[in-house]
């Protein structure tokens, strides 16, 4: 075993990456940190206006990381899924399926004694802060944070031989050791070396994560859902403003799920997944928009007047078999890029994160650790990656009565209590 202070590089500044280097930090108290991104650090972060949701966890998470602004976001008290009309079980007589209605599952914090079920805020709101105390961090102890900030890491590479000196001797360990290193090449041909990699660099279906660091391909899990993603934010009418206030719609659609997710000032972002080569959206103007919109979302969301501009991301599967090679380790969206029908990715990036640090804390063997870290995240990992991956598929199904099956499930969730409270722990904490 080497006795020296382990070395660990953190690749990427996003959510997961910051939120790992800041409690390793904290954690590891005699752990040398150097965090390594492409975008400048003065470079405005807070302005994002991507709408993230986040899962009681994670709030928990960056409470303490104390990089929390509850302030800036808006708590989720409730969460409504159903299903566009028609949905009603094909089996029920027309009396009786009016009488109930749509199916809908309704998951209320006050009935899991939370809080929040979690909360909705912007990139940025999350970043910035996240980046601000990480910097303070830094200052407070410059020899053992570092941040690297546009320095794009070219590529890792796993070294055999434990004697780790850096090209200019940035986050670089002196001692001797037996096991293997890795090393990090950044720009000008600068080489460092580090007893642990964490690739923690964001990435999307079209674009994965590491391809650019160079990272061998593994055979990873892809699938294109053939679905577009259509993200942005829309407003309502200001006797309605109050309706959504803290509750999350999701509405299965024919063509897929769409998604309002409240935020502070009364609007909401939305999440309008379409199929690709059938895109009902694409040729809309804004009023179109709208009104299709009002036409899919039921009477309790409230009447949308305003959409902003939509940006749109193709959307599929990339789930890496296993995070480590050598001395590197994947996680958040480096390791699994999913399909946003349940908002998990982020929450299981971080969970990830602080899963990660907690195992190096307990066990100061970078080897140990990674080799234990495949089951140990494994149950969590892939229950999240299956669960999207069905649901993302279910939409794909031309099979007579898929719609209905789903209305069907719909209604068994709502109707047996301790299925949804188990449900509502899953989607708060993960699977533990």
């Amino acid at each position: 075993m080497n006795d020296s202070p382990l070395n660990i590089a953190v690749i990427g500044a996003g959510p997961v990456g910051l939120a790992l280097a800041l409690h390793a930090a904290r954690t590891l108290p005699d752990a040398n940190v150097t965090l390594f991104d492409a975008r400048a650090a003065n470079k405005d972060v807070a302005g994002d206006p991507r709408t993230l949701a986040l899962s009681l966890g994670s709030v928990q998470i960056l409470q303490r990381l104390g990089a929390w602004r509850a302030e800036l976001a808006q708590p989720i008290l409730e969460v409504r899924v159903s299903q566009q009309p028609p949905s009603a079980l094909p089996f029920l007589p027309d009396f009786l399926s009016a009488r109930l209605g749509e199916p809908e599952l309704r998951i209320r914090a006050i009935d899991e004694a939370v809080p929040m079920l979690g909360a909705v805020l912007s990139y940025g709101a999350i970043v910035a802060p996240l980046q601000q105390v990480w910097m303070a961090a830094e200052a407070e102890e410059p020899k053992r944070l570092r941040s690297r900030f546009g320095a794009p890491v070219a590529a890792l590479k796993n070294l055999r031989d434990g004697d780790a000196v850096g090209a200019r001797g940035f986050g670089s360990g002196t001692g001797t050791g037996t096991s293997t290193s890795t090393g990090v090449e950044v720009d000008a041909g600068i080489a460092e070396r580090f007893d642990l990699a964490v690739v923690a660099e964001g990435g999307v279906f079209a674009d994965p994560a590491g391809k650019a660091l160079g990272l061998k391909d593994r055979s990873p899990i892809t699938h294109d859902y053939q679905q577009t993603a259509w993200v942005g934010k829309v407003t309502f009418a200001a006797s309605d403003t109050a309706r959504a206030n803290g509750v999350a719609f999701e509405r299965f659609t024919r063509h897929g799920p769409a998604a309002l997710l409240p935020l502070k000032d009364g609007s909401a972002g939305l999440v309008w997944c379409v199929t690709s080569a059938d895109d009902p959206v694409a040729e809309l103007d804004d009023a179109q928009r709208v009104t299709v919109l009002n036409s899919i979302f039921h009477a309790a969301v409230g009447r949308i007047e305003s959409i902003s501009p939509l940006k749109r991301f193709p959307l599929g599967l990339n789930a890496e078999r296993t995070l480590t090679d050598g001395r590197s380790v994947r996680i958040g969206n480096a390791a699994q890029t999913l399909h946003p029908v349940a908002g998990q990715g982020l929450n299981l990036g971080l969970r990830d994160a602080f899963e990660l640090v907690q195992a190096l804390a307990r066990n100061p063997d970078v080897n140990a650790v990674l080799r234990q870290l495949e089951w140990q995240r494994g149950p969590d990992r892939w229950a999240m990656i299956a669960a999207t991956d069905f649901l993302a598929r279910s939409f794909t199904w031309k099979l007579p009565g898929a719609g209905a099956a789903r209305g069907l499930g719909i209604a068994a969730l709502q109707a047996l209590g301790p299925v949804k409270s188990a449900l509502a722990k899953q989607m708060m904490y993960g699977r533990r």
